[in-house]
């Protein structure tokens, strides 16, 4: 598959990214912000510092200045891009992908990379479309600057509460568990040596198997809350006082309840992969749902949009309206200053959230280019039922509904299924994956 996906590049390292190519891609960015300003960070993977001299010179070539801000998780680039007012942001990232990929995240102005954008850059990579200057290169300071927003934000908020903290050996490693003590937290750290080749676990925290160490250590240590990040510490994945983990449908519902307090009517945008209780919800704690499709870049365009006081993608990406996106990091710490201030355990309440039936996504593989097809042929297969066609067929069913989309990583499609039963999930999964293969 091409390395140009749907809101970012990905490859693996040397194969599909290397440094000349990722030298191409800084100087069409560049070009694209016609010799203005940008922030470049980059995260801990091996393959990162050599990949991020090459988009910095590439920037540079193109008239672009470059505000260099070195290893730092991903929204960290973003909260820079904010506070240093620059045009662009670009980080050099895989995110939640195993350690032999690597990537470049970007953004050309206020607004997250959409897929023509993305386009336009290949398109300009392939035919080297570039605009020739000389910018400046300087390497600003942020960590201080960083966390002491957090610790404004967020002082006092942990009145002690035990909180674990897994970072997966990845970006949050050394900057989560100080933000979490500077809010008086007590700490217990997982993983928290940064190691671009993750290995203890899976960068990627909702892969099977991924947090059962993290499970035991919330456990171990009596804390009231984990807290699992990815790779670039963008997305942040739950874990209640039991070290079960708590889908991001479910941190969301607890979160705009929260939010709707101070806020009533306020709009929630959230991953149409999620279950129906989650719009639910929303309306019954005063709020207005607003479905999206499911990826980053669409979900934070559509929280600008409606100018909405939360959102979520069930892959775990929490965003704010605050901050304009999303972090993983801010997103904990909402989190445990919600759990601290309940005065509740975790698991409490979860269990104010009424039971659904939902499957996890189920990937089936197909040859690349073909997955539209086998959409279009769901789609007719099953015509005589009301569809939605936001991202893909979401097909309703009586006391149900079932999703299939075209991944944007990978050659496959992807299925998602709910039911009011765990009957009538089995039931339609059974009828909906049968047309999907066929």
């Amino acid at each position: 598959m091409s390395i140009f996906k749907a809101c970012d590049i990905r490859g693996v390292y040397p194969d599909e990214l290397d440094e000349p190519t990722a030298e191409a891609i800084g100087r069409v960015i560049g070009s694209e912000l016609a010799g203005g300003n940008c922030v470049l960070g980059g995260d801990i993977r091996p393959s990162t510092p050599g990949l991020k001299d090459a988009v910095s010179r590439g920037l540079l070539a193109a008239g672009a200045d470059v505000l260099d801000i070195g290893t730092v998780p991903t929204p960290v680039a973003y909260w820079a891009r904010r506070e240093l007012d620059t045009r662009g942001v670009v980080i050099v990232t895989a995110s939640h992908n195993p350690p032999r990929y690597n990537g470049i995240k970007f953004a050309l102005g206020q607004e997250p990379a959409m897929p023509e954008d993305v386009e336009r850059v290949r398109r300009r990579v392939e035919e080297t479309e570039f605009r020739a200057g000389s910018g400046r290169r300087t390497e600003p300071s942020v960590k201080a600057g960083y966390l002491d927003w957090l610790g404004r934000r967020f002082e006092g908020t942990g009145h002690g509460m035990c909180v674990l903290l897994d970072a997966g050996n990845g970006s949050a490693s050394e900057w989560a568990p100080e933000a979490f003590r500077a809010a008086d937290y007590e700490v217990h750290e997982l993983f928290c040596e940064p190691d671009g080749r993750f290995p203890n676990r899976s960068p990627n925290p909702t892969e099977p198997g991924a947090l059962v160490a993290a499970g035991e250590a919330v456990r171990r240590a009596g804390a009231g809350l984990g807290v699992c990040f990815d790779g670039d510490a963008d997305r942040t994945v739950f874990l209640d006082e039991r070290g079960d983990y708590v889908p991001a449908e479910e941190a969301l519902i607890l979160l705009a309840r929260e939010a709707l307090t101070r806020e009533p009517k306020a709009a929630i945008v959230y991953d149409l992969k999620s279950t129906r209780i989650l719009p639910q919800e929303i309306r019954r704690a005063g709020g207005r749902p607003v479905m999206e499709r499911s990826g980053y870049s669409f979900i934070k365009r559509r929280l600008m949009q409606e100018d909405a006081a939360l959102g979520a993608e069930a892959s775990g990406h929490f965003f704010f309206r605050e901050l304009g996106g999303d972090d993983g990091i801010y997103a904990g710490l909402r989190m445990a200053e919600l759990l601290a201030a309940s005065g509740k355990r975790f698991s409490e309440l979860r269990a104010t959230i009424p039971p659904y039936f939902i499957s996890e996504d189920i990937r089936i593989p197909c040859p690349a280019g073909d997955a539209e097809a086998v959409v279009g042929e769901v789609r007719r297969t099953f015509a005589d039922r009301p569809q939605d066609h936001t991202d893909g067929v979401r097909v309703e069913f009586e006391g149900g509904w079932a999703l299939c989309r075209a991944s944007v990583t990978e050659p496959a499609v992807t299925v998602r299924v709910e039911g009011d039963s765990p009957e009538r999930l089995a039931e339609i999964r059974r009828i909906f994956l049968d047309a999907v293969r066929d």
